[in-house]
Parts: C-alpha cells; structure tokens; sequence
C-alpha cells in the first residue's frame, strides 16, 4: 500500500537536499583537508520555512521525505557550504576612478592623491551628481556578480554622499537592493569618510553633524544597521573618530572602524573600546592594539584587494592576531578607488596568497567569522539547526578550491532564506 503523499502543511519538511558533501564551518568540527567533517558528517539539509530544521545522512533523508511527501533535490556529490558573506563593502557609489589608477601605476600615491581633490571627495562629486535609479541600476549589478558565487549577505556602506540628503540616499539605495533582490543586506553608515571640500574650514562643525542631527535622522528614519568611521592620518583623528562613535553608542548602535590601514594611530584599541564589531584593514598593528581587539571580541577583518591596488607592502599582521586569538574574517572592500573588486572568492584567494592565511581560515573568514563581524553569528554563518537556510552548492573536489582558481565561478546553486535562486 503506497503511502499517502500529505500537503505542504503537513510535511515535517518543505524540501530536503541530498548527496552532498556539506561543510557546516561550525568551529571544532573542522580540519585543513576536510572543513565541516564532509563525509564523516551530514550529506543532507532539510528545510522548513527560511529554517534548517534537520541535517543527516543521505539515506535517512530519502526515506522520511517519500514518507511525507518532501521534494528532494539531489546535489551528486557537490559541496553544500554556508552562503558567503560579503561583511565590508562600499557597494553604492557613483562614476569610476580609473583616472587615479593610472596615477598609481605612474608613482602618484594614496595619500597625494588624495590630498589633491582626488581620492574619495572625487566619487562624493560623482555619487551627489546620480540619481537613484543610476545608483541602483549599478550597484544591483555589482551585488549580482558577488551572488553569482554564493553571496547571500552583503555589507554595504554609505559615506560617499558626505551630507544629509546624498547620505539618506545611499542608505535608501542600499535598502531597496535587499528588497529587490534574494539578498540579505546590512546597511553601515559610514559618517567620518572623508572631510567634504565645502567643510574644509569647518572640521569640528562636520564632524559635530555627521555625528550628531544626521545620524539621529537616518537611524530614526530605520536606514542604520551600524555606523563606520575611518580614522586615519588621512581622515579622522582619534578624538573625532571617538566623538562620532560615543554618539552611535548612544543611540544604541553597532560600531565597525577602519583602523590601521595606512599607520597605527591606536585606532584598533578605541574600536575595542567601543566594543566595535570589527575593526577592518589592520595593515598597521601593535601587539597591544592585537591584544585589546581579542579582549573585546572585536573581529579583524581583512581586506586584501586594497592592499594589492594600492601594492602595499607592509601586511596585517596574521601571526599576531592569531596568537592574540583574534577572529579573522575576508571582505571584498568593493569600492571604486581602492578596491574595484566584485569577486569574493578573488578576495579569499588573496587573503591566502597574500596575507597567508589558510585556505580554512579563509573560508571561516567569509562565513562565520564574517557572520560575527555583523553582528549575526546566531542567525548564519554556519549551517546548524534553527539557522536560516542560506547555503551554496559548489563543483568542486574540497573546499580549499574555492580559494585556489583565479577567475573559476564553481558555484552551481544558491538557496537563499530555503528557496533556491532563480
């Protein structure tokens, strides 16, 4: 007697993904070779809602989803990792700064750049100039090549508008992407970026209402997941820096910090100080700074594909952090003038290559410990039970590989909040 297919309401299960090779990046179930357990562990994911509410092995699997009815979807071996998280980009931005490139690759630096009208102020020129549908049609693109390979969050910061209405309005950019596409997005925003050429002489009054009317009125306005400030000899000080995130504080919101990307001004212990979420770049370093990041549980997250455009030569430096026991997580820094980079699994390779991390490491980098740097280890990061079924499929022979192509695109599915991508 066949057994009754029952409806959707009753299944214990909506679907149920089998013969897969799954990496669950969950800490202490890994090893170099064979991160998450593969086949000594779970080889299939059942989902109920945006829900994982069982993981197993395949033959169980088959068995209870003909019992009640499940649609079964056979991965043939791929491997099944958790979507990929993209946990520090500058994504919504207007023009190109080709231009600057050039002047690099000529002996012209950052700093010079920079100083010369160049550098951020010439993309907040730009951004204020595009209207919403030019922002939005260019950052859908670029948030669709990072899916392409298993994104399912994605950072995105403001800090290109510089003033009240052009900031809301990459904010608001930003928020209609989450909505328009199967992504989750955390909008950031960045109000200490760069000093705008109309407040040049008056440093104190900017930094007074990035920090003070306009952040009250775009975190009233739901738009602010977390604030950024870049403190940099280039940028802001230490007491501004401080000023702008005692304000975020205040109103009960998360900090990241671009700390140490080009000198150590301490801005890694007043992240830590602040309990900032992450502290990002770190090229430049102190034993103390390493220190004081793992004692907050401020993650390090590491940004490769600046370093390599602007061909810095002083590294993060990896050896500290981990004998400080600071969390490592890998971001694509997508922005136009440091790192025009759409390519997260680009960025673990670097990450290994050029900071020497491990293909592991790398790995966790962009999930859990990027997870982490969000704020959101509960909810992804890891593929456990009761997280929400953001997961990619990969064709690959392990998943160090992910690390090791240069321009390979092995992502052969995407299931997004337990409903496959399109």
């Amino acid at each position: 007697m066949d057994t009754p297919v029952k409806n959707s309401s009753q299944r214990e299960w909506d679907r149920v993904w089998v013969g897969a090779h799954i990496a669950t990046m969950v800490a202490g179930e890994e090893n170099e070779g064979n991160p998450g357990r593969g086949d000594a562990g779970p080889t299939a994911l059942a989902v109920r809602g945006d829900r994982i509410v069982w993981m197993g092995a395949s033959a169980d699997a088959r068995s209870r989803a003909r019992a009640q009815g499940a649609p079964v979807e056979d991965c043939r071996g791929a491997w099944l990792l958790p979507g990929l998280i993209d946990c520090h980009s500058h994504l919504v931005y207007g023009g190109s700064r080709v231009r600057e490139f050039e002047q690099r690759l000529c002996g012209v630096s950052y700093e010079e750049i920079s100083r010369t009208g160049g550098g951020i102020q010439s993309t907040v020129n730009a951004t204020r100039a595009a209207d919403v549908e030019t922002l939005l049609a260019a950052a859908t693109l670029r948030a669709r090549r990072l899916m392409a390979e298993g994104v399912t969050t994605l950072e995105i910061k403001s800090g290109y508008g510089l003033e009240l209405g052009a900031e809301r309005r990459l904010l608001e950019v930003a928020r209609e992407l989450g909505r328009r596409l199967p992504l989750s997005v955390r909008t950031t925003y960045l109000g200490l970026h760069a000093l705008p050429q109309e407040s040049a002489n008056d440093r104190a009054g900017f930094v007074a209402r990035a920090g003070g009317s306009w952040l009250a009125a775009l975190a009233g306005e739901g738009l602010v997941d977390a604030v950024d400030a870049f403190c940099e000899n280039i940028a802001f000080s230490i007491a501004e820096t401080g000023q702008f995130l005692a304000a975020a504080r205040s109103l009960g919101l998360p900090a990241h910090v671009h700390a140490g990307q080009l000198s150590d001004m301490g801005a890694a212990e007043l992240a830590a100080r602040f309990g900032a979420l992450s502290a990002d770049h770190l090229e430049y370093l102190s034993a103390p700074g390493a220190d004081a990041l793992a004692a907050a549980g401020t993650v390090a997250v590491l940004l490769p594909g600046a370093f390599y455009m602007l061909r810095q030569t002083t590294a993060p430096p990896v050896p500290l952090l981990r004998k400080a026991g600071v969390a490592l997580a890998l971001a694509t820094d997508c922005n136009p003038g440091t790192s025009p980079c759409t390519s997260l699994l680009l960025a673990m390779n670097m990450g290994c290559t050029l900071f020497g991390l491990t293909p592991y490491e790398a790995l966790a980098g962009v999930t859990r410990n990027a997870a982490r740097a969000l704020g959101l280890q509960s909810e992804i990061g890891t593929l456990e039970v009761g997280k929400r079924a953001d997961f990619a499929l990969y064709r690959i022979e392990r998943p160090a590989e992910l690390c090791y192509n240069l321009g390979a695109n092995p992502c052969v599915g995407v299931v997004y909040g337990g409903t496959a991508r399109a």
